[in-house]
Order: C-alpha cells, then sequence, then structure tokens
C-alpha cells in the first residue's frame, strides 16, 4: 500500500487537480475544468493511506453510491490510471440521450462497440469505446485510455496483442 504521502505526490502530479485540505487531516483534489458537476477527483485522502477517486463515469470499478472507489489497496501505476481516467471522463461533455434522433441502433452499438485482443502467451484484453474515448481493461481493471482506436489499436499491436477471432 502507498503511504500517504506518496498519494499527495502522485495527485500533485497531475496539474490540472487542485489541493484543497479539508478536516482530520485530510485532503480532496479538484478538477476545476470538470465539465459535471462533480468537481472532486480524489476525496477524502486521509493520512491512513485511505481514501476515494471518483470512477462514477467509468466501467471496471466497484463504486460507492456517488461513484467513488476505494484507492486504499492501489499501486502506484493503477492509482495513476484511475485518476488520469477520472479527469478524462469529467472532461467529456454529459453524455447525449441514449437515443439521439436520426441515429440508428447500429450506429449506437458501433459507437459502443467492444473487441478483445489476446496476445502469444493467452494474455487477454478488452478495448471498449465509451463517450469518444477507448479504454483497454484487463478483467475489471482499466489499464489505459485512448483518444482514438487507432492510437488504441497501435498500442496493442505494440505490445504483442492482435485481435481475438
Amino acid at each position: 500500500m502507498l503511504s500517504f504521502e506518496e498519494k499527495l505526490e502522485l495527485f500533485q502530479s497531475f496539474p490540472q487537480l487542485t489541493r484543497s485540505d479539508v478536516s482530520m487531516g485530510r485532503v480532496n483534489f479538484q478538477f476545476e475544468g470538470s465539465l459535471h458537476e462533480k468537481k472532486n477527483v480524489v476525496f477524502r485522502l486521509h493520512p491512513n493511506g485511505g481514501g476515494y477517486v471518483y470512477a462514477g463515469l467509468l466501467d471496471g470499478y466497484e463504486t460507492d453510491e456517488k461513484g467513488y472507489a476505494s484507492i486504499r489497496d492501489l499501486d502506484a501505476e493503477e492509482l495513476r490510471q484511475l485518476t488520469a481516467a477520472s479527469i478524462a471522463s469529467l472532461s467529456r461533455p454529459p453524455s447525449a440521450p441514449a437515443a439521439q434522433p436520426g441515429q440508428s441502433r447500429a450506429a449506437r452499438r458501433r459507437r459502443m462497440a467492444k473487441s478483445r485482443w489476446v496476445d502469444g502467451d493467452g494474455n487477454a484484453l478488452e478495448l471498449r469505446s465509451e463517450d469518444d474515448l477507448w479504454y483497454l481493461y484487463a478483467g475489471l481493471n482499466l489499464e489505459m485510455a485512448f483518444e482514438s482506436f487507432d492510437e488504441a489499436e497501435e498500442y496493442l499491436r505494440e505490445e504483442g496483442f492482435r485481435p481475438e477471432g
């Protein structure tokens, strides 16, 4: 588990976040550029190492009723990826209604595309398109986020993955 100081240092490395000290030694980090009502990316980071990162707009994370995922046991890379994905999700405008006028079901399915990628050792990753970004998952864990399919595909191929099927 990362220490409180290590987590603080990691969050402070994101220039988009603003630190806010709150009661009992806890710290929040806000993203003022959020396009959603939600501004807290990091919530109640406690000196004991506990705390939460907003994952309410992300798939693959267990969250509370307010959309926060516990960060107590995440390692540095997992925490960095979750924080970056949280900021990216809050940077996108709120989703349009599910059925947009003139948009066919097939077009909506293509927009929410999923593909499974495997490497020579049998490791599998899932690439999902959600709200104009591409997310790469290993099981339930978010590995990376990409701005385009081409960027995601290039990364996967460089890492030795190929589309399954």
